[in-house]
């Protein structure tokens, strides 16, 4: 048996077992949609959003991509961001890294990687923004604060946007945490967070209502 076929088998293992448990669970997540929280995470698999935080599917609305990047030329994710605030009108959005994340720690290298130094770009740009306080740290050090700092710049980010303010004039949310987990206990450090209608020191982003 190859490796994808036992992933079927496991599969169909799981269903049976829900279906004996509670034979009216899928007929309720077929209905209903109704989660409270956007996660977005980076894609590494040491990382399952549902597992970390213990939430049962239909409570949390998924992205991931490369060191959780919230990019504002990015389609996917403001796709992702507009269904979740403005038709699941999502109460909170988190934006979750990990420590030791590879994403980060190639952005800080000068090395050659391909196509994905184009979006590595955006955490160099981070770093260039905090050099002065990352540069005098140890190595390990330094990537542990980097991937702190992102989560920060990528909340932040995701208070630029329109779609995120509309909401907060017309709802007040929704809140915005950003966190950060570690891979060695499990254990996940919140590092910021940002409430609806917060002001910002620079206010060229704020839209008017």
């Amino acid at each position: 048996m190859t490796s994808y076929d036992q992933l079927l088998k496991n599969n169909k293992k799981w269903a049976k077992i829900k279906i004996e448990e509670d034979p009216e669970y899928f007929e309720r997540l077929v209905n209903v949609q109704k989660p409270e929280f956007l996660w977005i995470g980076c894609s590494d698999s040491r990382v399952p959003p549902n597992e970390i935080t213990q939430t049962k599917p239909g409570e949390m609305f998924i992205h991931r991509n490369v060191a959780n990047l919230v990019v504002n030329t990015d389609m996917n994710m403001l796709s992702v961001l507009q269904y979740a605030v403005e038709v699941l009108n999502i109460k909170h959005i988190i934006i979750c890294g990990h420590y030791g994340c590879s994403g980060v720690k190639a952005a800080i290298s000068n090395k050659m990687n391909g196509v994905i130094d184009f979006w590595l770009t955006h955490i160099k740009d981070v770093y260039r923004l905090h050099s002065k306080e990352l540069d005098i740290l140890p190595e390990d050090a330094r990537l542990n604060k980097l991937v702190e700092l992102n989560i920060q710049e990528q909340a932040l980010n995701l208070a630029k946007t329109n779609i995120v303010q509309k909401s907060w004039s017309r709802h007040h949310f929704p809140h915005i945490h950003g966190w950060v987990y570690d891979l060695h206990d499990g254990v996940i450090k919140p590092v910021c967070e940002i409430v609806p209608n917060k002001d910002w020191e620079d206010k060229i982003y704020r839209f008017q209502k």
